[in-house]
């Protein structure tokens, strides 16, 4: 395979090679539209159509009672267990009550819901706003901007955090690239909190960030911590000029899968890749925009925004038949998608993930030559992890290219939003 950072990094520069005309009516208009007015638009105009219909059916989606993601549509049950994880919630419950002492009593109650409440599941990625719950990051003060992301910071791993403030610039990046600033920014990103920050384990708390590119859900139960599931994206996924020239995201974890396919022998290769083309015949494309295993947004994506529920068979080859050196490039792979646990949370979670290789499969759509798109999915019954290069959005590109990307993390069998974690009243 050729050298992957500067293949990589020569792609998702080519991005500026399919920069749209920004004259057109559709960056006019929305150039004059606060996020509100830009969302009302959406809707009231059905533009566009593809994701309009899509959010349609996330709202039926939405609400469903929460069961879980699922291989078969039971949840396993006991596959989760409460343990210490030296989690630091003395730092993260500090944090949190810090910025509820600076705000103000309305801001207060617009950012605070109850532990169990279904506004958890409420998370999507498109720039629309579609439900403004909690407090938007760009209409409060400065400082209690920095406040909550102080809560963000103090939840995360050092390096999760800067990836998580990576697709966040790169979102304000967007936002100058196609002169949208005030439909994309550093800052337009929702932040919920959920019960009341404690460090009991009797006491379970967690938080919820959503916008463009940037979805986590973080659940605490003393010092255990949940982050799942969480969306991670970038349109371009490099900033080439500017504050933040040289950031760039999601590209280890691309490289990583691409290693692993080509590491394969020709009939592992088969069983791995399940569909040859991106959009591929054999796909469900009915309309039917819940089941179809093909849309416009979600692309090759199973596990995005309101599918809390669905059915993922699982696809592919089996983990447990692969060398030691590609097992081992499995849990380098899963690493780079929960980067964002704390240190020791993170060990762990790669031992459950490794505990269950056996059942365990790695999946591929597209080719696998180094300039190919593709998208990969690792899958069992502790974590999935999608990998997806999509077409353009705010970029002119038709076909899937790779400075665009979509990563998810899920934690099937009711593992999502600590749910498996979680006792009576606290419960989904």
């Amino acid at each position: 395979m050729a050298e992957c950072s500067s293949s990589f990094q020569q792609d998702s520069s080519e991005f500026r090679a399919h920069l749209h005309d920004l004259s057109t009516p559709r960056f006019t208009t929305a150039a004059e539209q606060n996020v509100y007015e830009y969302a009302d638009f959406f809707r009231d105009n059905h533009a566009p159509p593809w994701l309009f219909d899509l959010t349609q059916a996330w709202a039926k989606l939405y609400e469903e009672p929460f069961k879980g993601v699922t291989s078969d549509g039971t949840v396993k049950e006991g596959v989760f267990e409460p343990q210490d994880e030296g989690v630091d919630i003395d730092s993260i419950v500090h944090e949190a009550n810090l910025l509820l002492s600076q705000l103000s009593a309305d801001e207060k109650t617009k950012l605070s819901y109850k532990v169990n409440a279904k506004e958890w599941r409420a998370w999507s990625n498109p720039e629309m706003l579609l439900r403004p719950f909690g407090l938007r990051l760009e209409e409060v003060t400065e400082e209690n901007a920095q406040a909550i992301l102080s809560v963000i910071k103090a939840s995360l791993s050092p390096e999760g955090y800067e990836k998580a403030l990576a697709a966040m610039r790169i979102n304000h990046f967007l936002g100058e690239l196609v002169r949208l600033p005030q439909i994309m920014n550093k800052y337009s990103y929702n932040f919920l909190l959920f019960g009341s920050p404690s460090t009991s384990p009797t006491q379970p708390w967690g938080w919820l960030l959503y916008g463009h590119h940037l979805c986590l859900s973080v659940f605490f139960k003393g010092p255990q911590i949940i982050i799942s599931p969480t969306f991670t994206g970038a349109e371009p996924n490099i900033i080439d000029e500017g504050e933040w020239s040289g950031t760039k995201i999601l590209h280890k974890e691309g490289n990583l899968g691409l290693q692993l396919m080509q590491s394969l022998s020709l009939d592992q290769q088969k069983q791995a890749q399940i569909f040859k083309n991106l959009r591929d015949d054999g796909m469900q494309q009915t309309g039917d925009l819940i089941t179809d295993r093909w849309n416009k947004d979600d692309q090759r994506h199973l596990c995005g925004a309101f599918r809390d529920n669905r059915i993922v068979p699982y696809e592919g080859i089996k983990v447990s038949t692969l060398n030691e050196e590609q097992q081992s490039l499995i849990l380098s792979i899963a690493e780079q998608f929960v980067l964002y646990l704390p240190s020791p949370s993170r060990a762990l979670r790669l031992e459950q993930v490794q505990s269950h290789f056996e059942e365990t499969y790695f999946s591929w759509i597209g080719g696998f030559g180094d300039d190919d798109a593709y998208y990969f999915r690792i899958q069992s019954p502790v974590i999935i992890c999608e990998f997806d290069h999509h077409s353009g959005v705010f970029l002119a590109n038709t076909e899937p290219k790779k400075f665009h990307t979509h990563t998810i993390v899920r934690t099937p069998n009711a593992g999502d939003y600590g749910q498996a974690l979680r006792e009576g009243e606290s419960r989904l």
